[in-house]
């Protein structure tokens, strides 16, 4: 526009000074005005031409530079789900399921320490209400945190690993201390140094014991229901465990203390427990068990690593110093679209050496677990489950501990029914409707009948 007015300008002067009529002036100065733009206006489009080719090359380099950026975190995010993989190999609250573990092989680590070594913290737990029968558990009905744990997971060299939990609140305690959980150092792929991949892995410290496949989906997330079957057989003890799987086929063997957690053991015999699995293809797993106890002192031990009928094993005779009880299980798991079909049953041999009394007992357990999506997030599951004990044994079951299984009532046979209903707002949150009822005999040919248990439970995880 500047410009413009300067032609327009210096074209009147001229003029001017030529002593032109005013009016040719005008026409003149019109003139120029429309000339004046047209030339400008040729000199900008050439200007703007050369503007917009600098603006295509830098929009192609900025598309170069995007495209590259992408790339890296492309790269970026499959280093992190690498990492993440390694981190939940075992994912809690059981991660001791080796034949499950074996069949993803854990991505390469660091092999020089301190060079990106991974830490993984996680948890679970689940806020719940219990109400039971006036000889269960919870006669006046109880809102409480259920199983709240917290897990550790952190990569210590190429293919070695450690594993924390920290037990904020178990159900089956009657205390809000801090419980340490599993603790160990996994030494996993060991047979890669003879060429074999996952047929040897080592576990040390303290683990769940290999026995049995209800420890391993007994979390509040794992569990479609909120009850446990009647035996119920978990536990966690220190010691030393190997594992590994060759094609279908899987085993776990440990070696440990076998009495409950405690700094020092009070007896010399090792608890010894072991799992072969196969999976034959088609969904269906099956797996046998076996396990001893060892010799346990009664007076110092008191009680077994091992859980059994919401109990632990204990001597029976009042007078006996050690007792033993050896366990055999059988195991078999088929899932099909949207549905899984558990059945497993055991016996366990009990002793204790109370002199002047036979405390031999021979018992039998079993369980019937059937769960199945009945949507996309409302899903549903049942389950039967009994133990039978015809010389009787403290079995705690759902009734009152203190009378049950510290007391002097010995059970014969208890039998429970669990139906519930659950809704998966997300895989991280779910809720949980459950009513487990329960009934039994005792030697004294007294019922159990009055320990039934409605729960709900909202579980989450992170």
């Amino acid at each position: 526009m500047q410009n413009r007015r300067r032609h327009i300008t210096v074209g009147v002067r001229y003029l001017q000074l030529l002593r032109f009529p005013r009016l040719p002036i005008v026409f003149v100065c019109a003139g120029l005005f429309c000339l004046g733009p047209g030339k400008i206006l040729g000199q900008d489009a050439v200007s703007i031409e050369d503007q917009l080719h600098a603006l295509a090359e830098k929009n192609r380099l900025l598309q170069d530079q995007v495209a590259a950026q992408q790339k890296a975190i492309d790269e970026l995010k499959a280093r992190v789900a690498a990492l993440d993989q390694a981190s939940t190999r075992s994912p809690p609250p059981a991660p001791a399921v080796e034949y499950q573990a074996a069949q993803a092989p854990a991505p390469e680590l660091p092999s020089s320490p301190g060079s990106g070594l991974g830490v993984r913290i996680s948890g679970e737990g689940g806020l719940v209400y219990f109400l039971s029968g006036r000889e269960g558990s919870y006669p006046n009905g109880e809102f409480r945190w259920d199983d709240a744990k917290i897990f550790l997971d952190a990569s210590v060299w190429k293919d070695v690993y450690f594993y924390s939990e920290l037990d904020l609140i178990t159900r089956e305690t009657n205390d809000q201390n801090l419980h340490f959980g599993e603790m160990y150092i996994d030494f996993e792929n060991v047979s890669a140094l003879w060429d074999e991949d996952r047929l040897l892995n080592v576990r040390a410290g303290r683990f769940y014991v290999p026995f049995g496949e209800e420890y391993q989906v007994r979390g509040v997330m794992e569990n479609p229901l909120i009850a446990h079957s009647a035996s119920d057989i978990w536990g966690m003890d220190q010691g030393l465990e190997i594992y590994g799987q060759r094609g279908p086929a899987s085993y776990a063997v440990a070696v440990m203390d076998g009495g409950i957690s405690r700094l020092n053991t009070a007896h010399d015999d090792k608890s010894v427990a072991g799992r072969i699995g196969y999976d034959p293809g088609g969904g269906l797993h099956l797996s046998a068990s076996a396990m001893w106890t060892g010799w346990l002192s009664a007076g110092g031990d008191e009680l077994s690593a091992i859980w059994f009928g919401n109990g632990f094993f204990r001597a029976v005779g009042p007078a006996a110093t050690t007792f033993e009880a050896s366990l055999e299980e059988l195991d078999a798991t088929y899932r099909w679209k949207g549905a899984t079909a558990t059945l497993a049953g055991g016996l366990v041999q009990f002793d204790d050496n109370a002199p002047g009394a036979d405390d031999h007992r021979n018992l039998s357990y079993y369980y019937f677990e059937l769960s199945r999506h009945l949507g996309d997030r409302l899903f549903g599951a049942v389950r039967f489950s009994g133990i039978q004990a015809p010389g009787g044994y403290p079995l705690a079951g759902l009734g009152d501990i203190d009378e049950y299984f510290f007391g002097n009532v010995l059970t014969t046979e208890l039998y429970r029914l669990s139906l519930g209903v659950g809704y998966k707002f997300g895989s991280p949150l779910e809720l949980k409707l459950d009513f487990s009822p329960e009934w039994g005999r005792t030697t004294a040919g007294g019922g159990r009948d009055r320990e039934d248990l409605f729960s709900t439970e909202l579980g989450f995880k992170f």
